[in-house]
């Protein structure tokens, strides 16, 4: 309910805001360009009158056309100005960077600061890697499947492989 309430006066204040602009524009045209009496005029005075309006406009022309040339001028150079900043960020030169070679205790001591006192050996933690047990597994026998070809075709070689394969998983 409040929030149709606060609608409706804003409604309400645009109108009022309108009928204000209006009568500010009225107001303005009666003080600038008060109306007209032609009704008492001779040709002559018609004629005059005629070409004073014309210099009016002429004048009111000019100075639109003067207003709209500096806006065009001001929006150019303000878009020629974007593109120059735009230039200037895309062309920042970084430095070139130094290695240096930091052992893990001095990481330790930036990050925690006081806090580290105790020298941390990363090796210690490692897994030890048995050779034993990767030789046993690439060892298995490699034979040359020339020789056996003849054999394994026909049923009896599948029954041979199958039992083979079945005798190296148990």
């Amino acid at each position: 309910m409040l929030k149709s309430m606060m609608v409706a006066k804003a409604k309400e204040m645009l109108e009022q805001e309108l009928m204000d602009k209006e009568e500010e524009k009225e107001r303005y045209l009666a003080e600038k360009a008060p109306p007209v009496q032609t009704s008492r005029l001779s040709f002559d005075e018609l004629q005059e009158l005629c070409r004073e309006l014309h210099a009016k406009i002429d004048m009111v022309d000019e100075e639109r056309y003067d207003i709209e040339a500096k806006v065009l001028h001001n929006t150019r150079e303000i878009k020629d100005l974007n593109i120059k900043v735009l230039d200037l960020r895309g062309k920042f030169k970084r430095p070139n960077l130094r290695r240096v070679r930091v052992s893990a205790d001095a990481i330790l001591r930036s990050l925690l600061g006081s806090k580290h006192k105790v020298s941390l050996d990363l090796r210690a933690n490692l897994k030890s890697v048995k050779k034993e047990d990767t030789e046993k597994e690439k060892t298995v026998e490699v034979s040359d499947w020339r020789k056996n070809v003849e054999a394994m075709s026909g049923m009896e070689g599948r029954k041979k492989m199958f039992d083979a394969a079945k005798g190296s998983v148990q």
